[in-house]
């Protein structure tokens, strides 16, 4: 079975959030204190995630990402993951951390069954990145950038989301670090998510930002994969690695778009910027899983055709926290 949306694009990617907690404060995610957490009740329990995922697989969805907030701090999130990564029809189980945890569970996760991971990464100044995640500690990070390798994760994703007059000046040391290690790294755009006052001076076009790296480094294009996200590749002439250029804001790339979410209180979107989605929590606590099935369809048919960011901002702000990036 296949999904296929009203603009003839294939929905095969799920990004499933399994809870809102973090243990970082990042500038462009949250507000400094912090927002409310979720209530227990509130949130899927690892048994209505599975059935939401299984049902998602049924349908058509080959590739789940697992999110948070910060996933690896809810617990039992590895026993989760063994049991979802057998789940017949699914192709590819990923997961997004900032890296934290990593030193520890790095191993049990590639044990468990998740194929790759995504690291976010935004600074690799020590005091910088204390700076824009308010908490976290990048010598942690980096350990756990290296046990993931030790454990055998194939090439790791790194995210850099560029805030120009904050971190820009590093996107050459980013870019360099494709050059010698099998990584992606991966440069997005500043977005509007928390409705900053002045947000578009800290967002840095993706055009910019591939001008800076191509006028140091010779780049090549790469052709992406069908369950591939939104970035665009490319490849430092020579280097071991890739580069990625996100572009929500300047550069549309709804056209491409093959996945929905679900966050970890059940809210299942077609679309990170949009406000409508339906609340699968009624559904899973009544039993109704033809329904539960019925509804990831229908999410998919109302799936926009692409967001409104660049011209409209955000109506209100968004949790990045919550919903999973």
């Amino acid at each position: 079975m296949e999904l296929i949306d009203t603009y003839g694009r294939r929905i095969n990617y799920l990004r499933l959030s399994v809870t809102d907690r973090c243990n970082m404060r990042c500038c462009y995610c949250m507000p400094a204190q912090g927002v409310a957490k979720l209530q227990h009740d509130d949130m899927l329990s690892y048994e209505e995630l599975f059935r939401v995922a299984s049902a998602c697989v049924a349908q058509g969805i080959k590739k789940i990402r697992v999110t948070g907030g910060e996933p690896l701090v809810r617990r039992g999130l590895v026993s989760f993951l063994e049991r979802l990564s057998g789940v017949d029809g699914l192709k590819e189980l990923v997961l997004t951390t900032n890296g934290m945890l990593l030193p520890e569970l790095a191993l049990p996760l590639k044990r468990a069954g998740v194929a790759r991971l995504n690291i976010s990464l935004d600074s690799l100044n020590h005091e910088r990145f204390a700076r824009i995640t308010r908490s976290g500690d990048l010598a942690r990070v980096l350990a756990g950038i290296e046990a993931a390798e030790k454990a055998g994760f194939g090439p790791l994703k790194i995210n850099m989301v560029v805030m120009r007059g904050v971190n820009d000046d590093e996107i050459l040391d980013f870019a360099a670090l494709s050059i010698n290690k099998p990584y992606t790294v991966r440069f997005i755009e500043y977005m509007p998510t928390l409705q900053d006052q002045g947000w578009s001076a800290q967002s840095m076009p993706g055009s910019e930002i591939l001008s800076r790296i191509a006028d140091r480094y010779p780049l090549l294009p790469m052709i992406g994969t069908e369950m591939a996200g939104p970035a665009r590749n490319f490849k430092i002439e020579g280097g071991a690695g890739a580069i990625g250029i996100i572009t929500p804001v300047s550069g549309h790339f709804c056209e491409s778009c093959n996945r929905i979410r679900v966050t970890a209180a059940g809210m299942v979107r077609g679309c990170l910027f949009s406000s409508q989605g339906i609340d699968l929590k009624p559904l899973l606590r009544g039993g109704d899983h033809a329904a539960l099935e019925q509804t990831v369809r229908s999410i998919v048919t109302q799936k926009p055709g692409r967001h409104q960011l660049a011209e409209q901002g955000v109506e209100e702000q968004v949790n990045m926290s919550r919903i999973g990036g």
